[in-house]
């Protein structure tokens, strides 16, 4: 894992292909704001932009450059819905409260794209995502969700498609089926984090990079402590996900740091007529612990697989990707891994986003769980919401128990790390 202060992951595709933005001052002294937010991606990004825009004076702290984290380095996939399927927030909380869930989803994909149209952020947004059955015994059961999500949801957008239609589509016959979700997608995430940093700085939000927050005081007016001066606020958001360490014990008793890896292939004519993925989608499987692909714009394939729990990275993180990408894309053998790099996101118990005020003046969005493209900027308007003229915007979120990890902070790796092994296993049975 990197240490605060480093630029962008070098050998980041993403890095290399990205629209550079000008480094955003360090703080240098002490300020005051109306709101402080810790933490430059999607959250943060989202929350300073729509507070700036209804006149908030907002201030930004980034440990390192703005969408550094698992925002400028994910699969960059927008998928419908919550982390969870719709069957199993209806088990938890009742039909209602599903479809008001899953009608947030749809709020959180449309916000997506009305912030790349309204503020013309280039970020190679392309529709269509494939969900794929990786066992033939969950076909049944996925041919139903199609159905209940046309059926119960309204959701036209989603389709079956077949096996031999969907090796068609992907260029692999690994899969027994999958649904075709038209109303999902993809994008370059550091891009699309870039333009956001852009348009809430014209907007008038403060924003300092390179500034790391050590600590939060409490006290009628909250503090963020950092080497090079302090900042008080009426109100504190802490959207730093999964590096937020030494912060606030609330969040990383209930958001549990973990590390995903990327690659991408040399250009192989992905996303092309005659090559795989020909219609442009992307693609992510059952497993749980997932693999997700897409097509670049200049025809490489972007793959993730594999996941760690530790404070380090694999010394060869093109061969740890480079094993699960052959599981389903064999042909690629002697393919030439151009790029490879890792990313820290964050889980919670439930996998269902942690966004709710914590107590007087402070505030959280974090633990997305993998769903952070489509449900993080999502999450940085409701806290603007929650904070100007709606507060009631957080309640479906904020009344949903997230229940802190088994041992806390310092046993919560060796819990997960026994829990993913299981789930591992469980894929491979």
């Amino acid at each position: 894992m990197e240490r605060p202060g480093e630029p962008y992951p070098v050998d980041s595709w993403y890095t290399e292909t990205a629209h550079a933005l000008d480094p955003f001052p360090a703080i240098d002294g002490d300020i005051r704001a109306d709101v402080a937010i810790v933490g430059g991606g999607f959250t943060g990004l989202s929350a300073a932009l729509h507070l700036a825009e209804r006149g908030v004076d907002v201030v930004l702290l980034e440990a390192n450059r703005v969408g550094w984290g698992a925002s400028g380095r994910n699969g960059g996939q927008i998928h419908s819905g919550q982390r969870r399927d719709v069957e199993w927030t209806e088990a938890q909380f009742g039909v209602e409260r599903s479809k008001r869930l899953w009608a947030l989803a749809e709020e959180a994909k449309a916000l997506v794209r009305g912030l790349i149209d309204r503020h013309g952020i280039d970020c190679d947004l392309r529709d269509g995502l494939f969900g794929t059955a990786h066992k033939q015994r969950y076909v049944a059961g996925e041919r139903r969700y199609v159905d209940k999500l046309r059926g119960e949801y309204g959701y036209d957008q989603i389709e079956w498609v077949g096996r031999d239609d969907l090796a068609e589509a992907l260029g692999t016959d690994v899969y027994f089926g999958g649904m075709r979700d038209a109303g999902a997608g993809h994008l370059h995430p550091l891009n699309f984090a870039l333009g956001l940093a852009r348009a809430a700085a014209a907007a008038g939000a403060r924003i300092h990079e390179a500034t790391v927050v050590t600590g939060l005081e409490g006290g009628a007016t909250p503090v963020l402590v950092t080497p090079r001066g302090r900042v008080s606020a009426d109100t504190v958001i802490l959207a730093g996900n999964g590096y937020l360490d030494g912060v606030e014990p609330d969040v990383e008793s209930r958001v549990m740091p973990i590390n995903n890896y990327v690659l991408t292939t040399e250009p192989i004519g992905a996303g092309a007529p005659g090559g795989i993925l020909k219609g442009g989608e992307a693609a992510s499987d059952s497993r749980f612990v997932i693999y997700y692909w897409r097509p670049t714009p200049d025809g490489r394939l972007l793959f993730g697989g594999g996941e760690t729990y530790t404070r380090t990275f694999p010394a060869d993180v093109r061969a740890f990707v480079r094993k699960h990408m052959l599981n389903i894309y064999p042909q690629f053998r002697d393919a030439r891994i151009d790029h490879a790099w890792g990313g820290t996101l964050a889980v919670t118990v439930n996998r269902l986003p942690y966004i709710r005020k914590i107590r007087t003046g402070v505030y959280v969005g974090a633990g997305y769980s993998g769903q952070g493209v489509t449900i993080a900027p999502l999450g940085g308007k409701l806290l603007a919401d929650a904070l100007t003229d709606a507060p009631d915007r957080l309640d479906d979120f904020a009344s949903m128990s997230c229940p802190p990890f088994p041992g806390g902070k310092w046993l919560r790796t060796p819990t997960l790390v026994a829990a993913m092994t299981w789930f591992a296993l469980r894929d491979r049975l």
